[in-house]
């Protein structure tokens, strides 16, 4: 199918942007995914022993208190029943809101989990989807996805499984997905262009977004954004919110919504005490579909 001129455009302008922007070249892409793997290799070996991840993830709430860990996720939008639901240890109080709020999961569906750290938002998918549904997880950190297969073993979870992998190459097949989800993850990619393009490629014909992340409402300064600490902690790698809308709409994805959380600065503020990220980035939902399926609640599938 040939692209209009509008189409093309906008794909060249995103093609530009990640010519323009220092820290999607290789060697800094590359730099990045390793700290933010080893970051977050630290959150699952401390979850593991009961303490704390420290300062090189700002975000965790990590901790050996488990009530601390119910706070932060309740303030995140989950329910103490959600909690209770699920293996103990899934739940590790990762995240910037409650993407399975808006995913409106079918009894049957296929899940996907980009970023499912513990495993914690897949077991709660696979309530929805039921036995006859399938639920994925992917994470890029090894120690993440041990500890999720084996909070999976823990709840007896058949029908939910975890594949090691990077967001930008997902191991999932073509058409295959319903629903795509995920609860601040797609801010740490070095290129979140290709992150889109893979999840349009995996979705069916109908499929749809349903993500929690942080965006930025405005630019970040330099020493924000080249902060690896910050870029791990779920902050210097935002994306404005029309670049997102630009990206999203580049790769295909219709219905587009992107919306800002303003409650969500009370918390991010304490991401990284003293530093002022909550001016310039902000949680928000982000909802797309793929082109091509019937209309909800038609009949027609």
């Amino acid at each position: 199918m040939e692209q209009s001129p509008k189409q093309a455009g906008d794909k060249l302008a995103v093609n530009q942007h990640e010519i323009d922007q220092p820290t999607l070249n290789q060697e800094r892409a590359d730099e990045i995914r390793q700290n933010v793997r080893e970051s977050y290799s630290e959150v699952a070996e401390a979850s593991n022993s009961g303490g704390c991840c420290g300062e090189s993830v700002s975000c965790c709430g990590v901790s050996d208190d488990a009530a601390i860990n119910t706070l932060v996720s309740t303030r995140l939008g989950y329910s103490e029943g959600d909690l209770d639901s699920v293996p103990e240890g899934a739940d590790m109080g990762l995240g910037c809101g409650n993407p399975r709020a808006i995913a409106s999961i079918q009894h049957g569906e296929t899940v996907l989990d980009l970023g499912s750290g513990g495993g914690f938002d897949c077991f709660l998918a696979a309530a929805e989807t039921g036995d006859s549904g399938h639920v994925i997880g992917i994470d890029m950190t090894p120690a993440m996805i041990s500890k999720a297969r084996s909070n999976a073993v823990k709840g007896q979870y058949k029908q939910v499984e975890f594949r090691l992998g990077e967001i930008e190459h997902m191991p999932v097949a073509n058409e295959m997905v319903d629903v795509i989800i995920s609860n601040c993850v797609i801010n740490l990619s070095p290129d979140k262009n290709q992150v889109f393009s893979e999840a349009f490629r995996v979705l069916k014909p109908g499929g749809r977004l349903a993500i929690s992340d942080v965006v930025a409402s405005t630019e970040l300064p330099d020493e924000l954004r080249e902060d690896l600490a910050l870029y791990s902690g779920c902050m210097a790698g935002a994306s404005m919110i029309s670049e997102l809308h630009n990206i999203l709409e580049s790769n295909g994805f219709q219905d587009i919504r992107i919306e800002p959380k303003d409650e969500s600065k009370d918390f991010i503020k304490d991401w990284a005490p003293g530093r002022g990220v909550e001016d310039y980035v902000i949680s928000a939902t982000i909802e797309a579909v793929k082109p091509g399926g019937c209309c909800s609640g038609s009949g027609c599938c």
